[in-house]
């Protein structure tokens, strides 16, 4: 028991370059500055304090390199409203996408029902019309002509 007791007290704990506290049973990196090393080993400590108390001009060299920048990560906040605004986004390209779809199958709906209706009146048979009143009545040949006139122009126009 008193072997694992020693082996649990052997801990180093540090903070990393990014501000996240690290622990391992391995001393940490060399790039990891004395004064951001948190805990360790009993006899370890004692080392670190003097490299820490050490002569200023030893000092000196390490303190013109600048400190590494910090990787300023996303807060969670911050994550959550860039994906719900990804999620919006996308729900309306979705949306846009279907209207053009819907709006893309109306107008080849039309376009069948223009040319069908063309093909019927070029054909010359006898057809009827029902007026405002419900009333029956043969299409004559002006009105037909006209109505020719005007399905083709519809299918030039929409139907491409």
């Amino acid at each position: 028991m008193f072997a694992c007791a020693t082996l649990a007290q052997a801990q180093w704990m540090w903070v990393n370059e990014r501000g996240i506290k690290q622990l391992s049973d391995q001393p940490p990196p060399p790039s990891v500055p004395p004064s951001r090393i948190l805990k360790a080993p009993p006899g370890q400590m004692q080392d670190l304090r003097k490299e820490l108390n050490a002569p200023a001009q030893e000092a000196a060299p390490a303190a013109d390199k600048p400190e590494p920048k910090v990787d300023a990560r996303p807060t969670l906040a911050e994550r959550n409203a860039d994906y719900n605004k990804r999620r919006t986004e996308s729900a309306e390209k979705e949306q846009k996408a279907a209207q053009e779809a819907q709006q893309a199958a109306q107008k080849a709906d039309n376009c069948a029902k223009t040319r069908s209706n063309l093909t019927a009146l070029e054909s010359g048979q006898r057809m009827i019309d029902i007026d405002k009143n419900g009333e029956r009545s043969f299409i004559d040949d002006a009105e037909r002509a006209k109505r020719i006139k005007e399905n083709q122009n519809m299918v030039a126009q929409n139907c491409k």
